[in-house]
């Protein structure tokens, strides 16, 4: 990340100061039970060690991943759950919450798309799919998915959100109207959205009097960030105000820093903020300690990230270590040939109907006797398949699901 650290902690410390309500990315009990995101996640965490294949705990294990702000456990949580029922949809809207978090709004689209041809309700990811059309800069979209969910249980978070996005769009009064509600109840979420409300819509003196109000003699140290909002364009103002992501010398710069893993093999620990502990740095006091540890010791390894919404395979839960277990994997068929420098060509030329579908794609080469397969992936599981080859089908491309065997040797295709 380039850019000024003094103001690259502004960024985060505006963020970090005013956000006093739950993470963004998730808001409600995902839990049946009256507790805290960490005593829901050791629980749902517990009955895992005991069978690793327990469905819902996987659904409760990544929504409360969310609320604690670890979305790369959360997606490891969800991938495992489409392995476990690729039809259900609620690993979809999961994996579109966690790719909303990341700032991948185009890879969350795709995700809450899926979830929806598999039964799941608009209302149930509308406060999620809204930051997403947010964060592309479409604020229409945005504000009626975030309407949509006013009576679901992200309805706080979803008045938050649109208060925001409409201010966005420069309606400043229609912005802390849809605020009234929270300022009444004393929400403590308010203070944060009312002052990044009146930096968006032009007024950054009365956003740092907010801010003041909230940290007292913070106003300075936060002031470059509220006074450059309005020069951003409406998909970076989303970002900064939602996610703390902050355009940097024409890049993306994140305004945080990546949370912790919430379980390792040893010592499991849970962050309840991802931009907890900037204030502190430029208040010069001392970073508060690490949460105590969750009471179980697990072992698990989110999945890597990737473009868009194809993901490769999360491995399972384990309470120990095992010996290496083939296991195999989904991948896609683009076409075949006896010479393996056609297929080189034949990729380069399907990826010219749209290098954006390819972007990050690489391509892969089985060979046996006969002929040698091209292939994509692989692929997180039957679901993320689906999803590219219905994708290659709008640019005219017919893609058929192979699954290898042990004794199949994929390797990279050859460059041409």
């Amino acid at each position: 990340m380039r850019g000024p650290l003094q103001f690259r902690l502004t960024i985060y410390a505006c963020v970090c100061a005013l956000t006093v309500a739950a993470p963004a990315a998730a808001q409600g009990s995902y839990s049946p039970y009256d507790e805290s995101p960490t005593a829901a996640l050791a629980r749902y965490v517990r009955t895992l060690a005991s069978d690793p294949k327990d469905f819902e705990s996987l659904i409760g294990a990544g929504k409360s991943a969310m609320e604690l702000g670890d979305s790369q456990a959360a997606a490891g949580f969800f991938a495992r759950a489409d392995e476990v029922d690729p039809r259900s949809p609620l690993p979809q809207a999961g994996m579109g919450a966690v790719s909303v978090s990341n700032g991948e709004p185009q890879a969350a689209i795709s995700y809450f798309k899926r979830a929806q041809q598999l039964g799941e309700k608009v209302a149930d990811f509308a406060c999620d799919r809204g930051l997403a059309y947010d964060l592309m800069g479409q604020q229409a979209q945005a504000q009626a998915d975030y309407k949509l969910a006013l009576n679901s249980r992200d309805s706080d978070e979803s008045r938050r959100r649109l208060a925001l996005s409409l201010a966005i769009s420069g309606d400043r009064e229609g912005a802390l109207q849809v605020l009234a509600p929270l300022s009444a109840k004393g929400d403590p979420g308010v203070a944060r959205v009312r002052a990044f409300v009146l930096a968006l819509t032009g007024d950054s003196n009365a956003a740092m009097m907010a801010i003041n109000a909230v940290m007292p003699g913070s106003s300075s140290n936060v002031a470059p960030f509220l006074q450059r909002l309005p020069s951003l364009s409406a998909g970076q103002k989303a970002a900064a105000v939602n996610l703390g992501i902050f355009p940097d010398t024409g890049e993306t710069a994140y305004a945080y820093a990546s949370p912790p893993r919430i379980l390792s093999s040893t010592n499991s620990t849970a962050s309840t903020d991802r931009l907890a502990g900037v204030d502190t740095v430029l208040r010069g006091t001392p970073t508060p300690a690490q949460p105590a540890p969750l009471p179980v010791q697990q072992s698990w390894q989110p999945p890597q990230a990737v473009q868009v919404a194809y993901v490769p395979s999360a491995p399972p839960v384990s309470v120990q270590r095992t010996a290496a277990v083939f296991q195999p994997k989904i991948w896609l068929q683009l076409a075949s040939s006896q010479d393996v420098d056609d297929l080189t060509a034949k990729f380069e030329r399907l990826k010219s109907k749209s290098p954006d579908l390819f972007d990050g794609i690489k391509p892969y080469v089985l060979r046996t006797a006969d002929r040698a397969r091209l292939l994509v992936g692989p692929f997180r599981g039957d679901s993320d398949a689906t999803i590219f080859s219905e994708d290659l089908e709008t640019i005219g491309v017919d893609a058929s699901k192979f699954i290898n065997s042990e004794s199949d040797r994929i390797a990279p295709l050859p460059a041409g």
